[in-house]
């Protein structure tokens, strides 16, 4: 929600797609959709697809690279990146590609976006068969993808704070409360809580016992919401799955 309006990002006929909803009536219901940005490439999968507003005002979404792996580290093309808009689908002025929606590039399935208190913006993101991330995103950086997967220490390519294997991991939504960020893992089932402080490190939680976690929130009140994923046909479904298990932050 921004201003009223419901954004919501999606696949579309040959295309991803973000659109905004005015919310209306009693109950509530969606309005006629505006488009704020067509034209995302997308694909069965690495469609990216986690937008939220930033601390500037700003719309940022994450776009996969839809199977077109040459395509992340190509700042023409969409596809593999990190975008950031204007409410109203405009490229800001102080965008790192003059005149491109391009905020980072060189993402292969870039997932949950956040940022904490200093302004500093994490991602997580989906590896291919040897590491997923968790990044901090810099404008117009640079995080390899497709030459290079996780850490590398390259030159000009800016490496990941903390990397797991995709059996442990497959990072999706991510959430900021205080000073500490959490990650909720599809194929690792378990959500991980990361200091700040120290963003190499991590303690697990609910490993294997609530199969897999799509995405965590922070709530207005201050709980801690994870959704669980598991009727996607990929987990196994559990009765009264899925669910939103809600947690107090300590």
């Amino acid at each position: 929600m921004h201003d009223g309006l419901l954004y919501a990002y999606f696949t579309a006929a040959g295309e991803n797609r973000i659109e905004r909803f005015p919310l209306d009536g009693d109950p509530l219901a969606l309005g006629s959709g505006e488009t704020v940005l067509a034209g995302i490439p997308a694909a069965g999968n690495h469609n990216g697809g986690r937008i939220a507003f930033g601390p500037d005002g700003m719309l940022y979404a994450t776009a996969g690279d839809a199977g077109d792996r040459s395509s992340a580290r190509d700042p023409a093309a969409l596809s593999g990146k990190i975008l950031r808009m204007t409410p109203d689908g405009g490229v800001p002025a102080d965008n790192p590609y003059p005149g491109s929606l391009v905020y980072s590039l060189g993402h292969r399935n870039p997932q949950g976006i956040a940022w904490a208190q200093d302004g500093t913006m994490y991602a997580s993101e989906f590896g291919q068969d040897t590491w997923d991330e968790l990044n901090v995103i810099e404008p117009g950086g640079d995080y390899g993808w497709p030459d290079v997967e996780g850490a590398a220490g390259r030159a000009g390519l800016i490496d990941p704070v903390q990397q797991w294997a995709p059996a442990d991991a497959s990072p999706s939504g991510i959430a900021i409360a205080g000073d500490t960020l959490y990650i909720a893992n599809l194929r690792g089932e378990r959500l991980r809580e990361i200091p700040l402080a120290e963003p190499a490190s991590s303690i697990e939680h609910l490993v294997a016992e609530e199969g897999r976690l799509r995405d965590v929130v922070v709530t207005p009140d201050g709980e801690l919401w994870v959704l669980t994923n598991n009727t996607d046909g990929r987990g196994e479904p559990r009765p009264e799955d899925d669910r939103i298990l809600g947690f107090a932050l300590r």
